[in-house]
């Protein structure tokens, strides 16, 4: 019977993650498109080209078009067509003369949680009343309500460096120059979307986008930027509507790389995977550009594209209180979090009126778009400090941010943006022999927990766990003699910590869950898929070894894995009330303390009476 048991449990478990996976539909197969992408070969001779399209224009009925100027060089061209037609087209002879054909999938503004795009327009009144200056940093007078500013500590930043002669690409609907960029320095873009050099925004995201990363700061007018000495790059690839294809962006990010970008910002994203721009970021990042995209708004467990992509750094939106913002996307693919606004609190800044398009207004947006250009404004402050590689930026903001310790689903990547602390890790190799030691103080270097790794750190707990859970074993074996065998040890593991490591792997375009069930102790189990520290009172106590004794008891091997669980959770239960004693309903006090502890002498209590003059081999 107990093995009966046992087989429907583990073909239910089975199924359902088969279930899952099958099902499962990655981003990398999702995505809107018009377009198809024909990238045929730079090798091939302009004679052979021109008959290739002209006999795909005649069997197929379209009018092949280079995507832009740029494109000629690279031969990408773009035709009409849907999935029937890719499929025919990859199975053509036409095929084996380009280096990939590819949907020409359709990026878009994020927009929170899939609904309308949230703006707050500061009414007249309000400006004559509330436009008073900060009491302290700059004097633009909405300053104070910038609560995204302050909450990365910009103005320590400032006192080292505000972004001079650093370019950063704002690859979005454009760029305005409404009053408050009046000042802001400015080098030449290029509109994709039109085929322009004029590269003006008709939607109002891509200004306002701008306004973040270097919005004329010190000017006595409206709000302040954070890298408000560097200079910007509007590239317009998203139309008025705020769609625009991968062939426009990818063409954007090489423009960027070729003309002097230090940084691009991509606040867009969509599904659809794209080797023409999978290439240009690799492109631009092999140039020194560092790459900053928007995780997006879907609140789904994993970023969008092209966040996703290698060499991109995602990030994640938090609201005014510190915490993710409920729309943002997380897990893989997300490097770390900065402001972008909710209900409570949205990001400020100067764009023109989405409803009335020549009226300059102050409106209030929330989005991981938002929260994109504040990483991209302090990647420019950390480049212009002396960072030059992209790979050692992205370390400098992950070692910098603040980081998060309850953050098992990965909302916030290595932490809290923290432009203070960047600027200051940038300037490291700066500081003068005589203010060395002065420096090691002020900054915490000489407090030795400031050396051991927060990872090794959250370490601690879990090897203390394995170790006791081992130590219990061999105290029974003293008193009561048995042969050691790996059901006993698989039992210990999984009772004490479980396959840890796996907690922390997030693989695009696969559930996580079975990673974090198989990365759990049994009193984790309770409480791993929501990822919060506090236990669940019925799997962190002596319920669940006690269920597994009477299960397996009577098997003569796996009975040792039920008692070494048992042991497992009296370690886990033993070190959990020292260092983390979280309980539901029980708090964190005294009375989870004895709550563990009492259920970690009753786990070891029973495995002792399941050991009580057993000769079996384990």
């Amino acid at each position: 019977m107990r093995k009966l048991i046992l087989f429907c449990l583990f073909v239910i478990g089975l199924g359902v993650a088969l279930f899952n996976f099958i099902n499962f539909q990655g981003l990398a197969t999702k995505g809107e498109f018009e377009t198809i992408v024909l990238n045929f070969r730079e090798d091939l001779p302009k004679e052979v080209l021109q008959q290739d399209l002209q006999a795909i224009a005649q069997q197929y009925n379209v009018t092949p078009r280079l995507d832009n100027q740029f494109s000629a060089k690279e031969n990408v061209y773009i035709i009409k067509g849907d999935k029937q037609r890719l499929k025919e087209l990859k199975k053509s002879p036409f095929a084996q003369a380009m280096d990939f054909i590819e949907p020409n999938y359709i990026y878009k503004i994020p927009k929170p949680g899939e609904a309308t795009w949230l703006g707050e327009l500061l009414q007249p009144s309000q400006e004559a009343d509330e436009a008073k200056p900060a009491l302290k940093g700059p004097n633009d007078p909405y300053y104070s309500k910038q609560w995204n500013l302050h909450n990365i500590n910009i103005e320590g930043a400032w006192t080292q460096t505000k972004g001079k002669d650093i370019t950063v690409a704002v690859i979005d609907t454009g760029i305005t120059r409404v009053r408050d960029l009046v000042e802001t320095e400015f080098v030449p873009g290029y509109d994709f979307v039109n085929d322009r050099v004029e590269a003006d925004d008709d939607n109002g995201h891509g200004t306002h986008v701008a306004g973040t990363i270097a919005q004329s700061t010190n000017n006595s007018y409206g709000v302040a930027g954070i890298a408000y000495e560097a200079k910007l790059m509007p590239l317009k690839v998203l139309s008025d509507y705020g769609g625009g294809t991968v062939a426009d962006i990818a063409e954007a990010i090489k423009f960027a790389a070729d003309n002097g970008a230090d940084v691009i910002n991509m606040s867009l994203g969509g599904g659809g995977e794209s080797h023409l721009m999978k290439d240009a970021i690799e492109y631009a990042h092999r140039k020194g550009v560092v790459i900053i995209g928007a995780a997006g708004n879907e609140n789904q467990n994993s970023a969008s594209y092209p966040a996703r992509y290698p060499y991109v750094i995602g990030v994640s939106a938090l609201g005014p209180d510190g915490e993710r913002a409920p729309y943002s996307n997380f897990g893989a693919g997300v490097d770390i979090s900065a402001p972008g606004g909710s209900d409570a609190g949205k990001i400020l800044q100067e764009t023109i009126d989405p409803e009335n398009k020549g009226v300059n207004v102050f409106l209030g947006f929330q989005g991981t778009s938002m929260a994109a250009p504040h990483v991209a404004g302090v990647a420019a402050l950390v480049k212009a400090s002396g960072v030059k590689e992209p790979d050692e930026i992205l370390e400098v903001l992950k070692q910098s941010a603040r980081t998060v310790q309850d953050d098992g689903l990965n909302y916030y990547g290595a932490g809290l943006l923290n432009a203070d602390a960047a600027v200051q890790r940038a300037t490291q190799g700066q500081i003068s022999f005589q203010d060395f030691f002065r420096w090691l103080r002020d900054n915490g270097y000489l407090n030795p927990g400031f050396w051991i790794d927060g990872g090794a750190v959250a370490l601690l707990p879990k090897i203390l766990m394995v170790l006791g859970s081992y130590a219990l074993a061999w105290f029974l074996r003293v008193y009561f003699p048995f042969s050691w065998g790996w059901t006993l040890s698989w039992g210990l593991i999984a009772g004490s910590s479980g396959l840890f490591p796996l907690k922390g792997i997030f693989i695009f375009d696969l559930p996580q869950w079975p990673f974090r069930l198989l990365g759990s102790s049994i009193p984790e189990l309770g409480n791993t898929l929501q990822g919060t520290n506090a236990f669940n009172p019925l799997f962190a106590s002596v319920l669940i070894p006690l269920v597994l004794m009477a299960l397996l008891l009577g098997n003569p091997k796996w009975k040792w894995f039920a008692i070494g669980s048992s042991l497992g959770v009296a370690a886990c239960l033993v070190v959990s009330a020292v260092s983390d004693p979280a309980v539901w309903g029980l708090g964190s006090g005294i009375l989870a303390r004895m709550f563990l502890l009492v259920n970690a002498v009753l786990c070891f209590g029973l495995a002792r009476l399941a050991v009580k003059n057993e000769e079996q081999p384990a």
